[in-house]
């Protein structure tokens, strides 16, 4: 799949709450996550799916989210690079913490599968 196809993917099953399932068909096995800072104990730079996987499946498992919009995919010059924007109404279960979230997710595509993503937020 070329890096545009993988992006509307992506945002589809983002759009339908499926962020594991993007996850699971759309990342290569090697996958590189790069988040802007550290987070609860975890590297900002994570490898591997397996990895990836437990990343998202934290976040899951510690917030409530209310209503999530992606947008795009924001396409360049660059045929093996896509971009996505997030808003998203969170709740940090632990701290019963409500947020209004936005970042922008760049990702990388080598031989049909996504190789690396990259997270910026919106920082106030």
């Amino acid at each position: 799949m070329s890096a545009l196809e993988i992006g509307k993917k992506l945002v589809g099953l983002c759009q339908e709450g499926k962020g594991m399932e993007a996850i699971e068909t759309l990342y290569a096995d090697d996958v590189v996550s790069i988040e802007a800072m550290d987070m609860e104990g975890m590297p900002a730079r994570m490898e591997g799916i397996e990895a990836i996987k437990g990343k998202s499946q934290w976040w899951y498992d510690n917030h409530e989210i209310h209503s999530m919009v992606a947008t795009g995919p924001f396409c360049g010059h660059s045929p093996n690079h896509f971009a996505v924007e997030f808003e998203i109404d969170v709740t940090n279960k632990p701290s019963g913490e409500r947020s209004q979230m936005r970042e922008v997710g760049y990702y990388t595509v080598k031989d049909g599968k996504v190789s690396q993503e990259e997270f910026m937020y919106l920082m106030a």
